[in-house]
């Protein structure tokens, strides 16, 4: 007897139990049993029986050591790519303990990202230091190895430059930070805080990828450096350190300004060249001069122009209409934002303030009332005031009264508590009269911190006109701005160096727009993977090492994700961003589309991100074995977890990474 599998086309095997036998001189076979349905171990246990072997229950050989099953799926996967990525030879060419501490510091960075001493313990449940032999390291021995890879970081970014960048080709540059926990570090200062985390001390720094993205190298500075002052060092590391002469640097508006373009005229040589964009003030007098007519965008997105004011440039200007109407939905939200906190400033204003009548009567006639001499007083109440006076006629005549009842004596003592009456009651009368005009808010410098907080908390505080005094404000707002902005509404301008013989107008734009590639770094370090920040560090050169192996980590995470789009949500079909329309919303693929809806596969099976994917491999263990009832001096073997098949298809994906 034997076990035969039949193929069918498009469902799984089927499995027959047959026997084999000879009738007339012919042989034939017959089948005895369908085993299909069972599990794929019970039919391989027959098929052993079959063939004449014994079977004995599997934990009467060997036994697993306690604590000997180390999670492996997820550090083999990264190894792998690793591998693939020639990332050991990278780091340094010969083995040495300090390469190994930085490529477990970069593997953890990417499976589990966390503190140096939280790493030293927590590696010790996987198989990572087991493979990289640094089981015994500490975190001293990481902050030694983050000291040593930093005195390196010059020649892994020269060799990364060397692998990714080439003459003639395209570089991206832009600039992020990352908030500290502490104050000690000469880096962290305050500036633009791009993590929304107001008050925090920060540090900047700068990627620079080629044109898929691909990190090469990244720059540390100060928190408060401006991103202008921080975009010419790049260009010079181009030239200098990884000897590239011929380069086009592409960065946003807020990087390469006219200052910079005309810094990049003055270095020698030729072969220098870059994109950026034009500030929305730039864009304004190309509709005020007329060079930009909405009339052209009726029947094209994108059209290209000359202008005096940019001699040796060419200026593409595009027009977005969803984008337009993003912005506009976006303003007059804003706008209404703005207008509801500008009216809880006016209530401030308004608050315990006294108005009307009514309201100042009570309060006056509640402080004559406790003195006697409250009567005396003559009062004009209006709505937004009042005066008094005192009635000195009828307080003499009062006083006299007194005396000609036989007491002179009390007659003077009654006046002179008299008069000091008459000091408390003007008093707070005063203050009554004080509340009339004064809130809870009074001032012009009050008012003005105050209403300044809120438009400068929108943005769009160029929208309103503000009347501010001591005891109000009123506010308005601009509706020829907001027209005036309107007009500028998904309107763009791109502004490069390039002869339209070097790049066409249409892939200007799309160049411009790969800065997304590092803005899709800056998101993998800072928060979804990588997790750059809060920064830990206090001390200069470790913070910048810090970074830097974040920048190592995302650089191998980058390659993982291309190689595992096809398990992933992403988009596989990337060819098609080189010819979709350069000014219109990008648009996922039907099939992206039906991975994110229905969050499976062609086969059915489960779509996942980068991160679940990683825990998905993390379940799969090598467990430690020793054969059963052998001493503890015995040796010991290892048996993985077979994986499933999509963990399978996970590594074999990953054999098929090349730089």
């Amino acid at each position: 007897m034997y076990i035969e599998f039949v193929p069918n086309r498009n469902s799984r095997p089927t499995v027959l139990l047959r026997k084999s036998y000879r009738k007339k001189g012919k042989s034939s076979k017959q089948t005895l049993a369908n085993l299909t349905e069972l599990p794929r171990d019970q039919i391989e246990s027959i098929r052993s029986i079959l063939k004449g072997e014994k079977l004995v229950p599997i934990d009467s050989l060997f036994e697993i050591l306690k604590n000997g099953s180390p999670a492996h799926g997820h550090v083999e996967a990264v190894m792998l790519a690793m591998k693939q990525l020639g990332f050991e030879n990278l780091i340094a060419s010969r083995p040495s303990r300090e390469r190994n501490l930085v490529v477990g510091m970069v593997a953890t960075r990417i499976i589990e990202p966390q503190s140096k001493l939280a790493t030293s313990r927590w590696w010790h449940d996987t198989t990572l230091p087991e493979i990289l032999g640094i089981s015994d390291a500490d975190e001293d021995d990481l902050y030694a190895a983050m000291d040593w890879v930093y005195e390196r970081q010059k020649f892994i970014e020269k060799k990364l430059a060397a692998r990714h960048l080439e003459n003639g080709g395209i570089a991206l540059y832009d600039l992020t930070s990352s908030y500290f926990e502490g104050v000690t570090c000469p880096l962290a200062a305050l500036g633009h805080n791009r993590d929304g985390k107001k008050g925090k001390l920060q540090v900047n720094y700068g990627l620079l990828t080629n044109q898929r993205g691909i990190p090469v190298c990244v720059s540390v500075f100060e928190g408060n450096k401006a991103d202008t002052k921080t975009f010419m060092p790049q260009v010079l590391k181009m030239k200098d350190q990884f000897s590239i002469d011929e380069f086009v640097m592409i960065g946003d508006r807020g990087m390469i300004t006219q200052t910079r373009i005309d810094e990049l005229k003055g270095i020698e040589g030729k072969g220098i060249d870059w994109i950026t964009a034009l500030r929305s003030e730039g864009i304004e007098k190309l509709i005020e001069d007329g060079s930009i007519q909405m009339g052209l965008f009726d029947e094209r997105n994108l059209f290209e122009l000359m202008h005096p004011k940019y001699p040796d440039e060419r200026l593409v200007a595009c027009r977005n209409p969803e984008l337009a109407k993003h912005r506009a939905h976006k303003r007059k939200a804003l706008l209404e934002a703005t207008s509801r906190e500008l009216e809880k400033v006016r209530r401030m204003v308004q608050r315990d303030r006294l108005s009307g009548k009514a309201q100042i009567s009570t309060q006056v006639q509640k402080v004559l009332k406790n003195y006697r001499i409250g009567k005396f007083y003559k009062l004009d109440i209006r709505d937004d005031s009042f005066d008094f006076k005192l009635d000195e006629v009828a307080m003499a005549e009062a006083r006299a009264q007194i005396a000609r009842s036989g007491n002179p004596e009390l007659a003077d003592k009654w006046f002179g508590r008299c008069e000091l009456h008459k000091k408390t009651i003007a008093t707070k009368l005063e203050k009554i009269r004080q509340r009339i005009v004064q809130g809870r808010l009074y001032g012009k410098d009050k008012i003005g911190l105050r209403t300044g907080k809120v438009v400068n908390k929108y943005k769009v505080g160029k929208h309103f006109k503000l009347d501010i005094r001591d005891n109000g404000f009123d506010y308005e707002i601009d509706e020829l701005s907001v027209s005036t902005e309107a007009a500028l509404d998904g309107i763009y301008v791109i502004r490069t160096s390039l002869s339209a013989q070097r790049m066409s107008a249409d892939d200007t734009v799309r160049s411009y727009k790969l800065l997304t590639q590092v803005e899709r770094a800056f998101r993998a370090m800072k928060t979804i993977s990588i997790e750059t920040r809060p920064i830990g560090h206090h001390l200069e050169n470790r913070v910048r090492a810090h970074i830097f192996l974040c920048m190592l980590a995302y650089y191998v995470e980058w390659y993982m994700i291309e190689a595992w789009r096809p398990l992933l949500f992403c988009d596989e079909d990337q060819e098609a961003k080189a010819y979709r329309d350069p000014v219109a919303p990008a648009k996922r693929s039907e099939k992206a589309l039906q991975k994110v809806h229905t969050k499976k596969l062609d086969d059915g099976s489960t779509v996942y991100s980068f991160k679940g994917l990683l825990e998905h491999l993390g379940a799969l263990v090598r467990n430690i074995c020793r054969r059963k009832g052998a001493g503890e001096d015995a040796p010991t073997f290892h048996m993985p977890t077979p994986p499933n098949s999509k963990q399978q298809r996970a590594f074999d994906l990953l054999k098929e990474i090349t730089v």
